[in-house]
C-alpha cells in the first residue's frame, strides 16, 4: 500500500484502477484537496494498493503515516478504469 498525490484531476473515483510505476493498483480511498483555498489545480490524495491488500485497508491494519508517498501529475497517470465495475 502507498499514498499517491495526484496533481490535477484525472476523473477517477474510489475503486478506480490506475497504473503506477508499471503496476496496476486500486484506489481504496481518495481525498480531494485544494478546491477552494489552495493550489491552482486540485490534488487527489489517494491510498492505493493491490487486491491482496484490500482486506488490510478495510480492517485498518496499517499506519497511514508510515506509507510511502509518491506524487504524480494527472497527465502522466494511466487510468485503466475510472470507477469500479458493477457486479
Amino acid at each position: 500500500m502507498k499514498k499517491v498525490i495526484i496533481r490535477g484531476d484525472p476523473g477517477i473515483r474510489r475503486g478506480a484502477t490506475i497504473e503506477l510505476d508499471g503496476e496496476e493498483v486500486i484506489c481504496f480511498s481518495i481525498d480531494r484537496q485544494g478546491d477552494y483555498h489552495g493550489p491552482e489545480r486540485p490534488q487527489l490524495w489517494c491510498t492505493v494498493g493491490t487486491e491482496d491488500e484490500r482486506e488490510a485497508f478495510e480492517k485498518r491494519d496499517f499506519v497511514p503515516h508510515f506509507l510511502d508517498t509518491v506524487a504524480v501529475d494527472a497527465e502522466a497517470l494511466t487510468v485503466i478504469s475510472k470507477r469500479p465495475s458493477s457486479s
